[in-house]
């Protein structure tokens, strides 16, 4: 740390590389801290959570039960060991609570004055969050599974959703339409994503076991359709030719540059792609359990180097390496299987949702300090420059 602080200090050192390692050392440091508590207000199982990335201050859950919670993450006490408090809820007394479970919450990217939320009863709901009323509500044919705005358009108000049906719904914003449909899935699309980098490209995963990347301006609207095999799969098996995952594709997340795009699948598997070629990197990520029957949640860290997945598996959390593949922790805590994770790249953190209606806190270790008795017996005896000794004296001394 004090080598790349002298570098940086004496520009021989990119001034970015002393924060990258500080940010992978606290990920690889992350455990369930017992100071850190989040209130628990939901009744059943967790299935979404997302942190506002204006501040990365205020975190949204959603749960089976309809209900949805808004949560201040910041230590306003200054204590050692405090609880994150619920500043509302939309509670099953709330006159404009989903009636079934809510998938996905979300928050508008640039401004926390809204957020928007879909549920199994069939509609995409956008919230005033002042007066915590829905400002617009989308309603589809099928049970809703997934819904994303993108984080960086200025050009479109879009948002994508993925239902029971194949037809993959824009819903437009501006002018509260939700015509616009992508056609090419077979079977239920169970999750979207707007890539971070263009703001017109689209990925969904469907339970046919494709992954599409499209463009919304294109009357087509398909640009690829990702392939495991990468084109050299023999005619023989043709069935299962273009498709990413022998299972159905229930996640989808990009890395922060949007040069790659990691899916996870009901095959137990966990693919990389080159999001600009559509190239299956290969990258080997062992058996990745995957039992979810809709969308499963997880996330990428952000200003590490390397940077890491965390992937619910089971009642754990899976940190790899997104570029090598390798398995670095299991983080362990919940009782029940884990629906979902959102990482804090401010403060490196990462919060978790699992079905026993707990949110947890995964939170950076901090440095141990060098014991004094440590430091004076076991460290060698260095000689300091009289030019930096303490030659101060009081009046009295000298008298």
């Amino acid at each position: 740390m004090l080598g790349l602080m002298a570098a940086r200090q004496a520009g021989l050192d990119d001034p970015a590389r002393l924060r990258r390692a500080e940010c992978t050392r606290r990920v690889l440091s992350l455990e369930l801290n017992k100071d850190r508590d989040v209130e628990r207000i939901h009744g059943s199982g967790i299935n979404t959570l997302d942190i506002e990335p204006v501040e990365g201050r205020y975190m949204l859950s959603g749960g089976s039960d309809g209900v949805i919670v808004l949560y201040d993450l910041e230590n306003l006490s200054r204590k050692p060991s405090y609880t994150c408090k619920a500043l509302f809820s939309v509670g099953r007394s709330h006159p404009d609570v989903h009636k079934f479970s809510v998938e996905t919450v979300q928050w508008y990217p640039h401004d926390t004055g809204m957020f928007t939320s879909s549920s199994f009863d069939k509609t995409l709901k956008i919230w005033d969050t002042n007066v915590l009323q829905p400002a617009d509500i989308f309603h589809f044919e099928g049970t809703v599974y997934s819904h994303h705005m993108s984080p960086i358009a200025t050009k479109h108000c879009l948002i994508a959703v993925g239902t029971k049906s194949p037809k993959v719904q824009l819903c437009d914003l501006k002018s509260g339409s939700s015509s616009h449909i992508l056609q090419g899935h077979r079977q239920e699309v169970l999750a979207v994503s707007w890539s971070p980098r263009h703001e017109y490209v689209l990925a969904t995963g469907s339970a046919d076991g494709k992954v599409k990347l499209w463009d919304v301006r294109r009357a087509s609207g398909c640009l690829s359709t990702l392939d495991q095999y990468n084109g050299e799969k023999s005619k023989a098996s043709s069935e299962a030719a273009n498709t990413a995952h022998n299972g159905r594709v229930n996640g989808l997340c990009y890395t922060n540059d949007g040069l790659h795009l990691l899916t996870v699948g009901t095959d137990d598997r966990m693919r990389l792609w080159n999001s600009s070629t559509g190239e299956n990197t290969l990258v080997n990520y062992g058996k990745v359990c995957n039992e979810s029957r809709k969308g499963l949640k997880f996330a990428i860290s952000c200003g590490c180097n390397p940077e890491f997945a965390f992937v619910p598996y089971g009642s754990t959390i899976a940190v790899y390496t997104v570029f090598t593949g390798e398995l670095i922790t299991m983080l362990r805590g919940h009782y029940s299987t884990v629906n979902c994770c959102v990482f804090q790249p401010h403060f490196q953190e990462l919060y978790s949702g699992s079905k026993d209606c707990n949110i947890l806190a995964w939170i950076p270790a901090p440095r141990d300090p060098i014991p004094d008795d440590t430091s004076e017996k076991s460290l060698p005896q260095q000689h300091v420059n009289p030019a930096y000794e303490d030659t101060w004296s009081s009046s009295d001394d000298e008298g």
